[in-house]
């Protein structure tokens, strides 16, 4: 991470954020995968595509207010990282899991 760091010149608040999603994401990696599991039937967590998973996670992470990230714009770019660095269906995929845990933990209807 050091090394990323200095190649773009990250501010020592960058490097915070950065650092306490990973270790977050790492440290909550059971919870998180149990619920991906509960919004999306069709594969085990692990065969997912890696990209798709990691987004999840760091999406997920987010979204339980352990960053300051409001949570739609948690969701936005991590439907934002699907589009970059997943396959043609991650987005929707990514926006589908992230919006019924949205919806999940805010007692909301999903839009139809």
């Amino acid at each position: 991470m050091e090394a990323w760091a200095d190649e773009l010149h990250a501010t020592p608040e960058a490097i915070s954020f950065a650092e306490s999603c990973v270790l977050g994401v790492v440290g909550e990696q059971d919870r998180l995968d149990a619920v991906i599991r509960r919004h999306q039937h069709q594969w085990p967590v692990e065969q997912l595509a890696a990209v798709d998973r990691a987004v999840l996670r760091l999406g997920l992470f987010e979204l339980a207010g352990n960053l300051p990230t409001p949570p739609l714009v948690a969701i936005n770019e991590a439907v934002e990282l699907a589009k970059t660095f997943g396959s043609e269906g991650s987005a929707r995929f990514v926006n589908g899991v992230l919006g019924a845990s949205f919806n999940e933990q805010t007692n909301r209807t999903p839009d139809c």
